[in-house]
Formats: structure tokens, sequence, C-alpha cells
């Protein structure tokens, strides 16, 4: 298991101390097994104050879905293409879930990001390009020997990426160059890799997973504010890091993604909370984060090997928050 997976099982189950004292059998089952060590039976640690009330009813059903090579690292969509990345390759389907292309990517590949036809692939300590075929179009460093670079997002206004050990945010030129660093009024606090970033309407968001906050800035990388609290409850982000993954929805709406108990939950723009859209029983269970795309009006979702695509359900989604809200919300569009 590499770093990046690591911290994703089990940096919302262990802070500071809790992991220097986990060592012989219990660091093996940090790494193999995080539920045996932190979660027992469910019902005997205080997660279970975590879980979704037994009664939720997603108003979104699983229509789709298959099954990658090998495991995900990272999911992006664009044009009709869903775009995967797994220790080694870069995978491209249709929406039917027929391979389209694929090539071959060095093996610390930590995030992707597509823009403009191109993918981007984020390393470590270093960008690089490809065009749909798979050829390296160009490449750079990272500014600091330090970086240990998490995620990233790209718009035509360039190219963004979290430093999990600079714990800021470094804006690039889309060929490279480095505009600036951003960081937070706030701080950042990174205990675990999910120091997730996206660009919606002009506006630059990231998490602050060790506040529990989402926050907003401009494109220039002025902060402009933030939302998020603690807590086990709905519209709240529980454990050390949280939220793990965000990402927009075509009507300005916000998607957080979670680990510890999985879900994905819907925020306006402004962040007040709207509902949750698919909570752990409906992901699939475990206890990573699963990554999340919108496209038109499905919810791509990649965990593990497998990729499901959910549409929204008019008969399951009458008594839910979602299906009672008066948005005019794209992913509403089927029954």
């Amino acid at each position: 298991m590499n770093r990046r997976k690591f911290l994703k099982v089990s940096g919302s189950l262990v802070v500071g101390s809790v992991i220097l004292s986990v060592v012989g059998d219990g660091l093996w089952k940090m790494f193999t097994s995080p539920e045996k060590l932190f979660h027992g039976s469910g019902r005997d640690k205080g997660f279970d104050l975590l879980d979704e009330e037994e009664d939720f009813v997603s108003p979104y059903r699983r229509t789709f879905g298959f099954v990658a090579p090998d495991k995900i690292i990272a999911l992006e969509v664009e044009n009709g293409s869903i775009y995967l990345a797994t220790p080694n390759n870069i995978y491209i389907y249709g929406m039917s879930g027929e391979l389209q292309s694929g090539y071959p990517v060095p093996s610390d590949l930590r995030d992707i990001a597509v823009h403009d036809g191109k993918l981007y692939a984020l390393y470590p300590t270093r960008i690089e390009v490809y065009n749909r075929q798979g050829d390296m179009q160009r490449q750079w460093e990272a500014c600091s020997e330090n970086s240990d670079y998490c995620s990233l997002a790209v718009c035509k206004d360039g190219v963004f990426v979290t430093d999990a050990s600079n714990k800021n945010i470094c804006k690039y030129t889309l060929d490279g160059t480095l505009s600036r660093f951003i960081n937070s009024p706030k701080g950042f606090i990174v205990p675990s890799y999910c120091f997730g970033i996206m660009v919606m309407d002009g506006k630059l968001y990231c998490s602050n997973p060790g506040r529990h906050l989402v926050e907003q800035y401009t494109i220039d990388g002025e902060f402009v504010t933030s939302f998020g609290k603690s807590g086990a409850g709905r519209g709240e982000f529980s454990g050390c890091c949280n939220p793990a993954i965000i990402t927009s929805a075509n009507g300005g709406e916000l998607l957080t993604s979670e680990k510890g108990i999985p879900r994905i939950s819907c925020y306006d723009k402004d962040g007040k909370f709207r509902s949750v859209l698919l909570n752990s029983k409906a992901l699939g269970g475990g206890h990573t984060a699963y990554d999340v795309r919108v496209m038109k009006d499905k919810l791509i979702v990649a965990g593990g090997d497998k990729v499901s695509v959910f549409q929204y359900n008019k008969n399951l989604s009458q008594t839910t928050s979602c299906g009672q809200c008066e948005k005019d919300c794209p992913l509403k569009v089927r029954g």
C-alpha cells in the first residue's frame, strides 16, 4: 500500500500519539484492516455515532457500473469520457463502460485533471501533461524540494496544486510557470492525504481537512470565505480530516466526499448544506473516500476498482431532503 492510500484509510481514524503508539501486529492491522483495529465490532468504539440512520433513503439509484483493471487512484470526466488513473496506467472509458484508449504512466501518480482535451498528471514533485493518445506534451518540476503534492485542479486561468508538506496551494500557468503560493488565513492543517481542490464559476475551492472546512478563494488566490464544522451529523465533517474530496455540480452546487464513514453530500456554493446524496451503504461501505464527479445528470463514483453511475430517481426521492429541494438542479433531469 502506498503512502497516499495508507493515509486515506487511516487519517480519519488516528491522529498524533495514536499513530506513534501502534507497533508490531497493530501496525500491520492499521495498514491492512484498519476497521479491525479501530472500529472493533462497529458498536463498541463510538463510531456508531457516525453511521447514517437506518431509515436513510438515497434519492439516487445505481444504474450502471464497470470494473477497472486495477485499483483506481483518481477519477476525472470530460466530454462524455471517464478518465481513470490506476497505479501504472491511464484508462479512458465511454459512458457505457467501453474502453476507448489507455497508456502507461509512472507508478507514483497522485491525481489527474483534464482540461481542453489534455490530461494533467500530478506526482509528488512534478506535473506531466499528456494528449489523449498518451503522448507527453510537457512537464515541470515542483517549486520546492520539500513538496509533496496531493491534488490538482486545472482551468483556463492556471493549474492549482495542493501541497501536503508545505501546507499551501501552488498556482502555475498552463505552461508550468509558478505564479504564486496561496496560504490559508486560518492555516492549512493536513493530517492525511485529503487536501482536495477544484474550480467552479471562477472561484477556487479547497478543503482544509484538519479544520473540517471548505475554503473559497478568488482565482488569483485571495481568501473569500469558508464553511464547515466538526461533528457526526449530516452537514458536518467527522474524524481528523474531512472532507476528503470536493467537486462541482452543473447547477453551481458543491459536492463533498468523506472518509471514515463514507458519504457524499451536497452544499450550495455559499456553503449551505442541502442533503446527503449517497451514504455508506449506497456507496458500498468501507472506510476510504469515494471519488465523485458529475456528468450532466449523472453522478460518476469510483471506489476500489469499481466505477458506478448513479441517477436521480423521483420515486425514491419523494421523502428525502434532496427530493424536497426546490432548486432547479440538472442532476434531477431524469426520473
